[in-house]
């Protein structure tokens, strides 16, 4: 069978399995609107640390044991982690599993992350090279405004056009046996650079990405918007939201009908204060392992594309002034199992 599907898609010849997530989150995303439906909702961002990167490796340690223990295995049936954040060096990642003791890779995706674990373990399993991954992707408000913006000590303004960071954590344990959802399909992103620098503006940088990877997965997969009962992109907040359903419809694609994004959901617009949204690796991830990996399992959604998108900027880019790329990858998720 020939996996490789179009330019830069896969199908999976025996779709993964999602057997259990988990989901931890701070005290304001504990407040929104999909609050009922995380594992466990934190009283205090500093999580029982001292310090905000500290507090942001304990919610990765705490979601990822809970994604086993919901799984029933324990970490000697886990053959792989596959996680990252937006710290540098992945630290919040690293420390986080430690104590785990299983082989870990760490990748970088910015806030496709998780989009970008969930596609490399569902090939690492459909490829029979495990039998068992461990997927993740954490974030956290404060310290990510200390690394890419400015620290919250200095007070700065936050311009309309800002996001909030999310911080939580998303975990899932994708395995070669089980029942529903299935990993059934992946989109890989490009880099896809418009000359965007505001990174108070990180969804109009990254909407572009997004109409990228959709315009592609609909071409390698024959597929149009309305195949999918929900297709949600990971941060872009109201704005990148907007630019997207505006440049798909140049590209000849109806989006008004079933799309929606994760950092818009996460948040009341009207009521916490975020701008135009939530952001971070945690965003996508948390809302997936939370909101709609249930809504799934429950069968009220059968089919849906989640596409985790990513601002590729760092203290150095900024620093020189470069402008900000963007990614998204996107994962095909459905109730029914159709081996290929």
């Amino acid at each position: 069978m020939q996996k490789k599907k179009g330019g830069q898609s896969v199908i999976f010849q025996y779709p993964v399995t999602i057997k259990s997530t988990a989901s931890i989150v701070g005290p304001k995303e504990g407040q929104g609107p999909l609050r009922d439906y995380f594992d466990l909702t934190l009283d205090d961002v500093m999580a029982g640390q001292k310090t905000w990167e500290k507090a942001e490796s304990k919610i990765v340690e705490d979601a990822m044991n809970l994604a086993v223990k919901n799984s029933g295995f324990d970490n000697s049936h886990i053959d792989f982690v596959i996680a990252g954040d937006l710290l540098n060096q992945s630290t919040a990642t690293t420390f986080g599993v430690m104590g785990m003791k299983i082989p870990l890779f760490g990748i970088f995706g910015a806030c496709s992350t998780f989009g970008e674990g969930l596609g490399l373990g569902a090939m690492l399993i459909d490829g029979g090279f495990a039998k068992n991954v461990l997927v993740g992707a954490s974030s956290h408000f404060c310290s990510a405004e200390r690394q890419f913006r400015s620290p919250l000590e200095l007070g700065g303004q936050r311009p309309p056009t800002a996001s909030w960071t999310v911080t939580g954590a998303g975990c899932a344990v994708l395995s070669n046996a089980g029942e529903k959802p299935y990993i059934t399909g992946f989109t890989a992103g490009r880099v896809i650079d418009m000359g965007i620098t505001d990174a108070n503006n990180m969804g109009a940088a990254m909407a572009p990405a997004v109409v990228d990877t959709l315009v592609n997965h609909f071409k390698d997969f024959n597929r149009n918007p309305a195949y999918y009962d929900v297709i949600a992109t990971g941060d872009l907040g109201y704005i990148g939201h907007e630019l997207v359903v505006r440049l798909m419809s140049e590209e000849g694609f109806n989006m008004s009908e079933n799309y929606t994004d994760c950092g818009i959901q996460i948040f009341d617009r009207e009521t916490q204060d975020t701008h135009v949204g939530g952001s971070g690796c945690g965003c996508s991830a948390s809302a997936f392992s939370g909101y709609y990996y249930k809504k799934i399992k429950q069968g009220e959604i059968k089919s849906m594309l989640l596409i985790p998108t990513g601002a590729l900027l760092s203290q150095t880019s900024q620093q020189q002034g470069s402008n900000i790329p963007g990614i998204a990858h996107a994962v095909v998720i459905e109730s029914s199992r159709q081996d290929r």
